[in-house]
């Protein structure tokens, strides 16, 4: 029911708290728990379906779940005609990698903004989210971190930070150089890097001396700075003898050396370690790092054109998306995201405000939804939308892939389920579904129903188009728990104890209503 520009929403009732309305796919299945224990079982496959398109993609979690079950309902009836499980699976396995190789074949690359446009508005349902989207993506770029936070207002900012900004601010409010805003603004400045603790002054002093001649301000950034080297550089600031600002490094542990790593690359310095030999105070200039503008705020720090070279950064870059490739932790991949954000591009914070808590929620998920879809489209490009890319790909299925006997089945199953998205866009919509999935077969590619509008038409100049990792995704995942639920004889589930002992007074264990027995 939630399918679709005019499907429908869904109220969640909450224990605590206001209800959710939604009509994300993965949220509502997320909610789904049967009472019959073999019954849920089923439902939390089917609801694995949602939540593993989800992680992937993004979005598509509807379209995923209508697939699964089309095929978990065309494999049972055909299981109960006597097919053997095994080949059905193997037809449905097959398939589907005729599939995912036509929609790949069919896939336009999303490079200009107005694309990115309408796979976010298609997501979010809304022109204005859509086109705040591709104003951040534009600005940060396809890897750039994009976040959503709730704001006081009701409509919808977009906050733009170039550059690279970490969570650290002054050591000390004495470094302030605007009293007013309570920031340290320091242009054309110095760099320093460590990753140990400063405390004397007879380290730190050289290399002051050394930035000051050349009357640059300088801006440290290490695990610490206390005692006597602190109070001589606030000393300093107070005297407006020389600008410094002190930053306690970002991250812990190793992360904090990699991110001191991609700050060095960033700012065209080196990180000063003990690990290579290099004391405080035994460097020169050369071992600093320069950048046009540094401003620093109690919290944040916010490093502007750094003057690394940029295929170091570029080098770094590509070394950072192949730990992403390679990590299995949602945590790793999250922060090493962050970090890649960082260098590449900058950060954006779409600022959502409502009326209400429950429009808020509501509008929070269309726009995260929103976002994950765009990245996914600029990923592997885009196909028409409305369902009708799966029924196109479908004509590859004809003749049965060559296969025969059950595990023809297997593909004709497919070749059926694929069908259903569009059937349930178009029902939504208050047509005839049947009628619109036949109506798009005979059309060629990129042609569908808008079901907006109730035309049929070219979906991807009409800007109804779905990205291909979302479409196949979903399509995959479908086929994954349907093909293990039928090849599925037997469910261990844990057995429900019934409570036979008496309740105090005598009476037996259940219930009896205001009627007469209410079992």
């Amino acid at each position: 029911m939630t399918l679709g520009p005019k499907g429908r929403n869904v109220v969640i009732d909450k224990k605590f708290g206001a209800p959710t309305i939604t009509n994300d796919g993965v949220t509502i299945a997320r909610e789904i728990e049967l009472e019959h224990a073999g019954e849920n079982l089923g439902a939390q496959l089917v609801k694995e379906v949602a939540t593993k398109t989800n992680d992937v993609a993004g979005d598509g979690t509807t379209t995923a779940t209508v697939l699964a079950q089309a095929m978990i309902h065309e494999g049972l009836r055909n299981l109960a005609a006597g097919a053997q499980p095994m080949a059905i699976k193997k037809g449905i396995e097959a398939a589907v990698i005729a599939l995912v190789e036509k929609l790949a074949a069919t896939a336009i690359p999303v490079k200009d903004k107005s694309q990115i446009a309408n796979v976010a508005t298609i997501s979010a349902q809304d022109p204005a989210i859509g086109d705040l989207i591709a104003e951040a993506m534009d600005k940060v770029g396809k890897d750039g971190v994009i976040t959503v936070e709730e704001s006081n207002t009701t409509g919808l900012e977009l906050e733009f930070t170039e550059g690279m900004q970490f969570d650290k601010g002054y050591i000390s409010p004495y470094f302030v150089t605007d009293q007013e805003r309570m920031e340290a603004i320091l242009e054309d400045a110095y760099v320093l890097i460590t990753q140990s603790k400063i405390s004397s002054l007879s380290e730190l002093l050289p290399i002051m001396e050394k930035v000051a001649q050349g009357g640059k301000p300088l801006v440290i950034i290490a695990e610490d700075v206390e005692g006597e080297a602190l109070s001589t550089l606030v000393v300093n600031k107070m005297r407006g003898l020389f600008t410094a600002v002190a930053i306690k490094a970002p991250g812990f542990g190793d992360r904090r050396k990699a991110m001191l790593q991609d700050i060095a690359i960033l700012t065209g310095g080196q990180v000063i370690s003990a690990e290579i030999g290099l004391k405080l105070d035994q460097i020169g200039l050369e071992y600093l790092g320069r950048a046009r503008r540094v401003l620093v705020t109690k919290e944040n720090t916010t490093i502007i054109d750094g003057a690394g070279n940029k295929a170091d950064v570029e080098g770094r870059v590509s070394e950072i998306r192949g730990e992403i490739s390679r990590t299995d932790s949602d945590w790793d991949k999250e922060k090493l995201q962050e970090r890649l954000a960082k260098l590449s591009g900058g950060v954006c914070v779409i600022k959502v405000g409502a009326h209400t808590e429950v429009e808020l929620k509501e509008k929070k998920h269309r726009l995260e939804d929103a976002i994950s879809a765009t990245r996914a489209a600029v990923e592997e490009g885009i196909v028409s939308g409305g369902g009708s890319a799966l029924v196109h790909a479908a004509t590859v299925l004809a003749g049965d892939l060559g296969l025969s006997g059950d595990e023809a089945v297997g593909v004709r199953l497919v070749r059926k389920a694929v069908d259903e998205p569009l059937r349930w866009i178009a029902e939504n919509a208050g047509l005839e579904g049947y009628v619109a999935v036949a109506k798009v077969r005979e059309l060629s590619d990129n042609f569908g129903l808008n079901a907006a509008t109730g035309e049929y038409v070219d979906l991807v100049k009409a800007g109804v188009i779905d990205p291909v990792k979302v479409t196949r995704s979903a399509l995959a995942n479908a086929a994954s728990i349907s093909a293990m639920l039928l090849t599925t004889e037997a469910t261990v589930v844990e057995k429900v104890e019934d409570d036979h002992s008496a309740p105090a007074g005598g009476g037996h264990g259940h219930s009896h209503g205001p009627g007469g027995h209410n079992h």
